[in-house]
Order: structure tokens, then C-alpha cells, then sequence
């Protein structure tokens, strides 16, 4: 193939970065996209031309896959940057008040000055300790700090001098009894075996393999397990379904790449507990018949990385990953990371699979569904980080005792983001079925001398609660039921400070900014959105008959759940809570 490169040449840090991967496949396509952006800080014409020479891509395919990622940079910038969370839980805590400050002594956001410069971010999955910021230093290697809660001076102070060596505090549990998925976060050291194994860990895989793979699906199907990253698939059903498939190799991806604004549970569960991860996607790829795992991990999540990366090492060293796993002949897995790079609709089961092999992160056309052709066109389990957890848990306790938590329809504990304006925000783990009252008990409820305006359920996909429904059970069904949903376990708490517009507004550009542009209803559909609530909140105009129109074409034609669900949490607010009047 004539890769017909453009005229320029890479640097020598540039040459170093991509050296080593000389002779690979388009699959590394993104790691080498990372490799020269953590070195330099940006990625060149000839950084770009250096890998497609690698790795034996057309130039137009590398940077269409390089300019589909916000954390990437295709024209020069300083080595230093500081990415400001501006969502939605960083919005209600003074994110505007920290872009404020930086503005005045540092400069425009995207403007260099003195080395330096800050852009405005989506949410960096830290939503408890907001407002957020990261500070990311390039070089060999790249350094990271993350600043939670910020303030103005902090964000300062950090543009000025660069990353410390911190990559962010460790995760606090609020809750303390009654605890299942959570019971070693902030107990254990996330980074010793011997610690995980002393409280129980890996007993779940020896019960597997005692078991064999036939009965661990079995065990799985009877526990009621269903999909925890909002799909609420049956768990049981998806690996039983790929186990079964006749064409190999089998995939096991793990999508640790939650976007969703106001959500960051599976960052708690990575940094507290991350070797419970890898011996539950090493169950996971007993059942199914797979050898090779994929660690799909947001960008933006440092100490996760650096946590999750200590965890396959030791794993591999103590051989609990590898060849022959725990001394069971035949049976081989490993787990590779994947580092996404800014991109909310990679989170999209079919948009992972793309990102791995190289492409732009767009979702495919179902079906043919994962289970059939997946990952490199193969048979593909793909679940998220909490679904996974559970998995552990079953397999000790037994499908009958998990059963019992939680309701016949929803069944087993279940693991909620509370943030915004609440007294203590956090990951609280409660049964299905337990009221929305009571989980923002648990939470100490908004401030003193607050009132609640609305909660926003299920990020920002999901629906809006208002304060005379918190007695919502919490559960699949009964969410259903009430005409919104439990998403990704978002519990966005909003008081009568909040400014309700300037919200809607923040979730409409959420979603346009997110669009991949694939389809031309969520393209088109997402900026109209944002264009319509700008025209309500700038001169009162009535809009909502143009936002449900635009809103229901999005819904239904819409290739992927972005543009399905973008008009979900407007709609909600317009119809519960007489927004946008």
C-alpha cells in the first residue's frame, strides 16, 4: 500500500516514542497515538506519519482517529495543561469560579502562555470532591496531578508549577456496615495480593474452577445478575450466548470507561480494589472460552492506571494470570489496558470495539451483536466494572444468597453515585429496592438551610425526580415504571440554588460536544437541541414543541444510545419539574 505521507519530519523524541511499535497492527493504533502525546505533549504531522509508517496505516485513517479524542492535540501546545472539569457536578461546587481565576492569571482558555495552558474539560469521573481539575505534564514520562476539590488557587498554583508526584487521594467509603462490593475499598492496600487474598480474594476463581465452566454460567444465570452499566442485560445470558458460539477466539472486554457525567463508581471499585477486577474477568474468561481480555480504562483516571497496571503485574508474577492459571492445566488468560482518550461514546459497547482495533470510536450497526461478532469479528463478552465485581460474590455466597438481596426482578446490592449539592457525596452501596429517601439519608441530605429542588437520576441520560417522589423504590422496574431510569447509578442532587436552566443548558452542549457525528439525527438533532434551550434561556421564546419534535426523531433513529437518549433528561425536566416555560 502507498501510504502517500505528507512532507514532514517526526523529532526525536517523536522517533522514540513510536520505536516500539515498529512491525505492529492497526490495533496499536491508539497506544501509539498516546505514547507520542504523553512524550511531546501533542502529535505532529511527522509523529503521525512516523506511525502510519509503524503500523502500516493510510495518514487520513491516523488522523481521523487522532482528531476524534479530546485529549489528544494535533497542533502545538505547551507541554503543560490543565484540564478544568466544567460538568455537571463540578458546575453546582464553582467550576465557573475556578475557570474564572485561571482566566485572570494565567490567560484565555486554549491560549499559551508562559508554557502553560487550561481547557475547559468534561467530567473527570471525580464528581465526589468537586470541583475537579487535572494537570497533565508531558515528557518521559508524562506526569498527571489530580486537584480534587480545586479551587481557583490551587488550579493556579498547579499551572504554574506543574504535577506533583500525587495522582490523587484514595477513595473514602461513607458506609461501614451491611457492605458487599465495597467491604475492602479503603481496608485493604489496593496494590498487595497478599492483603486481597487474605480477605477472601480469589476464592471465587478456585470455586469456578472446581466448578468448571458449564456450572459457572449456570451459577451466574440463577443469581438474576443483569448489566450494571444501564442496559440491565442479563449477565448470565450474554456469556452463555458467546460461550456458545463455534467461531474462536473468544474476547473478553471490560468497559472501565465511564463517561457518564455525575458517575464515577467504577473509579472507586479500580482504585480500592482493583484485584478484585482481574479475578472476576478471570472467571469471566474461564466460562466463556476466552484468552485475551481488554481493560477498556478512561483516560483520565491516573491512579486507576497506575492501580490496575500493579494488579496484572503481581497477577502475572504469582500466576494468577498467564499460562496454566492457579495450577489448572489448559487453562491461559491475560488482560491488556487500553487507555481511552477523552471520548463519552466510547463507552458504547460496539464504539470500544472500534477503539481497540484502531478506528474512530463510532458505534456499529446491531446486529450482528457482540456475542456473535465483537472484537476483531469474534464472539465478545463486554461488561462494565461494577457488573463484574458482582461476579466474585456469587460464586462465594452461591446464586441462591444473592438472590436474596435486593427484589425478584432486581436482584443483588447495587452501587450509587451521590454528588451535587449533598451533605456527603459518595459511592453508597444499598440492596435493589431500597427508597430514594433513604439513600439520600444515608448521604446526610442537601446543606443546612437548602431545600431540594430536584434530583437527577441516572446522569445525564437519565430522568429528573421530584422532591414528592423520593419514595421511589430503587429498582429496575420500578424506575421503568416511573418513567425514568437508574443508568449508570447517577444520583444527582440539585437544591433551590441551582440554576436549572444553565443545567439543561450544560447537558445539552454535553451532548452535542459528545455526538460522534456518525448519524445524522444526533448530529443535526444535538446542536438544535442546544440551540433551542440557548434561544429559551437568552429571551424567553417557546421552544418545547421544537425540542420534543427534535428530541423524538433523535430518539427514534438514532444509530447509537447517545443519540437516544440526549433529549431524555430535557423531556423529563420540561414535563416533571416546568422547565424552559
Amino acid at each position: 500500500m502507498d501510504l502517500k505521507l505528507l512532507d514532514a519530519v517526526a523529532s526525536r523524541e517523536e522517533r522514540e516514542a513510536v520505536a516500539a511499535f515498529a512491525g505492529g497492527g492497526r490495533d496499536q493504533l491508539l497506544p501509539a497515538l498516546h505514547a507520542v502525546n504523553d512524550r511531546v505533549g501533542w502529535i505532529s504531522q511527522g509523529a503521525l506519519n512516523l506511525i502510519c509508517e509503524a503500523l502500516h496505516v493510510p495518514p487520513a485513517d491516523a488522523y481521523g482517529v487522532a482528531s476524534f479524542y479530546s485529549l489528544f492535540a494535533l497542533e502545538e501546545r505547551p507541554e503543560r495543561v490543565v484540564h478544568v472539569c466544567t460538568d455537571l457536578a463540578c458546575r453546582l461546587k464553582g467550576a465557573d469560579t475556578v475557570c474564572d481565576v485561571l482566566t485572570e492569571h494565567v490567560g484565555a482558555a486554549g491560549k499559551a502562555r508562559g508554557g502553560v495552558t487550561w481547557l475547559r474539560s468534561p467530567c473527570l469521573g471525580v464528581c465526589e470532591r468537586a470541583p475537579a481539575a487535572l494537570t497533565f505534564q508531558a515528557g518521559d514520562p508524562a506526569t498527571t496531578e489530580l486537584l480534587a476539590p480545586a479551587t481557583g488557587a490551587s488550579a493556579v498554583l498547579g499551572a504554574g508549577r506543574g504535577p506533583s508526584a500525587s495522582d490523587g487521594a484514595p477513595p473514602v467509603i461513607h458506609q461501614q456496615d451491611g457492605l458487599r462490593l465495597l467491604r475492602r475499598v479503603g481496608v485493604v492496600d489496593p496494590s498487595s495480593l497478599d492483603d486481597y487474598r487474605a480477605a477472601g480474594g480469589y476464592a471465587a476463581l478456585r470455586n469456578a474452577l472446581r466448578m468448571g465452566e458449564a456450572a459457572v454460567i449456570r451459577e451466574v444465570t440463577d443469581s438474576g445478575l443483569l448489566g450494571r452499566g444501564g442496559a440491565a442485560f442479563p449477565t448470565g445470558r450474554k456469556w452463555a450466548a458467546t460461550a456458545a458460539q463455534p467461531a474462536g477466539p473468544h474476547y473478553l472486554v471490560c468497559n472501565a470507561d465511564e463517561s457518564e457525567p455525575g458517575t464515577f463508581k467504577d473509579r472507586v471499585l479500580l482504585e480500592g480494589d482493583p484485584f478484585a477486577l482481574v479475578e472476576a474477568m478471570t472467571i469471566a474468561a474461564f466460562a466463556i472460552g476466552a484468552r485475551q481480555g481488554y481493560v477498556y480504562l478512561r483516560g483520565e483516571y491516573p491512579r486507576a492506571l497506575r492501580l490496575l497496571r500493579n494488579a496484572l503485574a503481581v497477577c502475572r508474577e504469582r500466576g494468577f494470570l498467564g499460562v496454566d492459571i492457579m495450577g489448572h492445566k489448559g487453562f491461559s488468560f491475560d488482560i491488556e489496558i487500553r487507555r481511552g482518550a477523552g471520548a463519552y461514546i466510547c463507552g458504547e459497547e460496539t464504539a470500544i470495539f472500534n477503539s481497540i482495533e484502531g478506528f474512530r470510536g463510532e458505534p456499529r450497526t446491531k446486529p450482528p451483536f457482540p456475542v456473535e461478532k465483537g472484537l476483531f469479528g469474534k464472539p465478545t463478552v463486554v461488561n462494565n466494572v461494577e457488573t463484574l465485581v458482582n461476579v466474585p460474590l456469587i460464586l462465594t455466597e452461591g446464586a441462591v444468597a444473592y438472590r436474596s438481596i435486593g427484589t425478584e426482578a432486581s436482584a443483588g446490592p447495587k452501587l450509587f453515585c451521590l454528588c451535587g449539592n449533598v451533605e456527603r457525596p459518595g459511592v453508597y452501596e444499598v440492596p435493589f429496592g431500597t427508597t430514594l429517601r433513604s439513600l439520600l439519608a444515608l448521604a446526610g441530605g442537601v446543606p443546612e438551610g437548602r431545600s431540594l429542588r430536584a434530583i437527577l437520576l441516572g446522569g445525564a441520560a437519565g430522568g429528573f425526580v421530584r422532591p414528592d417522589e423520593l419514595d421511589l423504590p430503587l429498582t429496575f422496574e420500578d424506575a421503568r415504571a416511573a418513567k425514568t431510569t437508574l443508568g449508570s447509578g447517577v444520583v444527582l442532587v440539585l437544591d433551590d440554588l441551582a440554576d436549572l436552566g444553565g443545567f439543561l443548558l450544560r447537558i445539552a452542549e454535553f451532548f452535542r460536544d459528545e455526538s460522534c457525528g456518525q448519524c445524522v439525527p444526533c448530529r443535526i438533532g444535538t446542536v438544535r437541541q442546544e440551540e433551542a434551550i440557548r434561544r429559551v434561556l437568552a429571551a424567553g421564546s417557546e421552544e418545547r414543541p421544537l425540542l420534543r419534535e427534535v428530541g423524538g426523531v433523535m430518539r427514534d433513529s438514532s444509530i447509537c444510545g447517545l443519540g437516544q437518549t440526549a433529549w431524555n433528561a430535557i423531556e423529563s425536566a420540561i414535563d416533571r419539574l416546568g422547565a424552559l416555560q
